[in-house]
């Protein structure tokens, strides 16, 4: 679910995008794969309504000073007393809590990449409207309540190919009473591959050929002998087994066969008069097409040359290609 109700999301700041901040936070939290949480990366700070229940109580301390009241005393202590005992139930609704990569699941460019995090407890301890989730506006809520652990699928959107980098992980929560606010930013070291967009293009030629390793097809007027078979009017007489008509008296016809390549080649000069990103676009579309067929495909691009085949994995290795040719380190999804 995004952003539920009554959970206020963490205002981007001048500070998180600073960049003296952002390597203070990569030493005090490098990147790892599983993040237990505790008073070493939990950040806590009151809310607006911490801080204006706060303020309340400072008034109602002056109203009964000034009027000598100990009923307002007793109150305004009251409350008092449960804005610090909130302090430690917030921050041990985060406390003890495991964070974990999971699997990530490669998408196309425009697409939501999902990504798994799985989340568990340590002994009998619960934990309560916790929030995490890489974009603001797409939080989602988990409880730790009967279940040792739970698995959070959140999804990040993607802009262009590459290996897809979301950033560190916001995880937060407001329990019990909404008075502070308990959060840490964690990098589970995950990125997705997005694969490029895939745009129609034009059916792809005809690309069969001789290939020693291809399919078996009969052919006239080559080398390799196929067989014999029943003579029929309109059948060359230069094929005419007239030995075998003299021993036998049956008229006969010699058959000849090639290898002939039916594979299909999804090649980078199919497409001449287009820039590298549409190419690869159409590229893709031919690789999503053909996996869908029961066809060999083979990929040629600029300096590789994968052979033919089929299948899931086949497809998937193709796709990879596509979505990094050519490209640098992952692209990040959160701007630093």
């Amino acid at each position: 679910m995004a952003n539920p109700k009554g959970h206020e999301t963490a205002p981007e700041s001048r500070l998180w995008r600073s960049v003296r901040f952002q390597r203070w936070l990569n030493r005090r939290l490098p990147p790892a794969n599983a993040v237990v949480l505790n008073q070493s990366n939990i950040f806590i700070l009151p809310t607006r309504q911490g801080i204006y229940f706060l303020v309340l109580i400072f008034f109602m301390v002056l109203a009964a000073i000034n009027y000598q009241n100990s009923l307002i005393f007793g109150l305004a202590f009251l409350l008092l007393s449960l804005f610090m005992v909130s302090i430690l139930h917030t921050f041990g609704n985060l406390s003890g809590l495991t964070v974990q990569a999971g699997a990530a699941r490669d998408a196309f460019a425009g697409e939501d990449a999902s990504f798994s995090v799985r989340l568990s407890r340590q002994g009998e301890r619960h934990h309560e409207a916790i929030v995490l989730g890489w974009d603001p506006e797409r939080l989602t809520g988990a409880d730790l309540i009967e279940d040792e652990a739970a698995l959070i699928r959140l999804f990040v959107k993607s802009k262009r190919r590459g290996r897809l980098n979301p950033g560190r992980l916001l995880i937060q929560t407001h329990y019990p009473v909404g008075l502070f606010r308990a959060w840490s930013w964690i990098d589970l070291d995950m990125a997705a591959v997005i694969y490029p967009r895939p745009v129609y293009a034009a059916e792809l030629p005809a690309t069969a050929g001789v290939n020693p390793d291809g399919e078996l097809l009969q052919r006239s007027g080559v080398d390799d002998f196929y067989g014999f078979r029943d003579y029929q009017p309109g059948d060359s007489l230069r094929h005419v087994a007239w030995k075998s008509f003299a021993r036998t008296g049956d008229l006969l016809v010699k058959e000849f066969a090639a290898s002939v390549d039916r594979r299909v080649w999804i090649d980078w000069d199919l497409f001449p008069n287009l820039d590298r990103e549409s190419r690869l676009s159409r590229l893709c579309f031919w690789v999503v097409t053909l996996g869908k067929s029961d066809a060999e495909y083979g990929l040629r691009l600029p300096g590789l040359e994968i052979e033919p085949g089929k299948g899931a994995e086949h497809q998937e290795r193709l796709l990879r290609e596509l979505a990094l040719f050519e490209l640098q380190p992952p692209v990040s999804a959160v701007k630093t």
